[in-house]
């Protein structure tokens, strides 16, 4: 139900302005919505690209894997330093964007070591890069998902209650506003009358 208004020329104008401007930012807001669900589309299938890629090169590693039963030490060659990451921008909200990971590597003895350590350090590059891109893929996706359900509440709102509740008062406006000016002919003719009368 919607709130006691006054009902005077000023309101109506008011009214008509509110209307107006909420008529105007809908559109923005469906506009965004709709990026918002194409991008968080997106998204979903570069998550599914990056698991793909992380199950290939399983199966990969997996074809040389039993050579890790040699105790060498391969966590200690090789870790991860930083991942760096951007911030971007999709339809107005800062999210961040995997740019690289920056690893740190233990010089080792090449005659000590045996061969498979090359491929091995670097299938846990590769295995630690994707999993630095699924969790900002994460992040991005649930910032994105937060602000699709807050755009969602604001279309719902402009669109179930803000526009009609702003059509309804001016409607009621107009009617009162219109009857007055009724009342106000019939009351100068009745005036008129009587003083003709006299």
């Amino acid at each position: 139900m919607s709130k006691k208004i006054k009902l005077t020329k000023n309101e109506l104008k008011k009214q008509k302005d509110s209307l107006k401007r909420f008529n105007l930012y809908l559109p923005t807001l469906i506009l965004k919505k709709k990026q918002l669900q194409a991008e968080i589309l997106r998204m979903h299938r570069e998550i599914a690209e990056v698991k793909k890629n992380k199950a290939y090169l399983k199966a990969k590693v997996y074809e040389w894997v039993d050579v890790f039963n040699e105790k060498v030490g391969l966590e200690k060659l090789i870790r991860v330093k930083k991942i760096v990451v951007g911030t971007g921008n999709i339809a107005g909200i800062d999210i961040p964007i995997f740019e690289k990971v920056e690893f740190a590597e233990e010089k080792y003895d090449f005659k000590k070591i045996p061969l498979w350590v090359d491929s091995g350090i670097e299938a846990l590059k590769k295995v630690m890069i994707l999993n630095a891109k699924t969790e900002i893929l994460k992040k991005q996706d649930a910032l994105l998902n937060e602000e699709l359900r807050i755009t969602t509440q604001r279309v719902n709102l402009f669109e179930k209650v803000m526009i009609p509740e702003a059509k309804e008062n001016v409607r009621r406006i107009q009617i009162y506003l219109g009857d007055m000016d009724t009342a106000a002919v019939v009351t100068g003719k009745i005036a008129k009358e009587k003083i003709l009368k006299k």
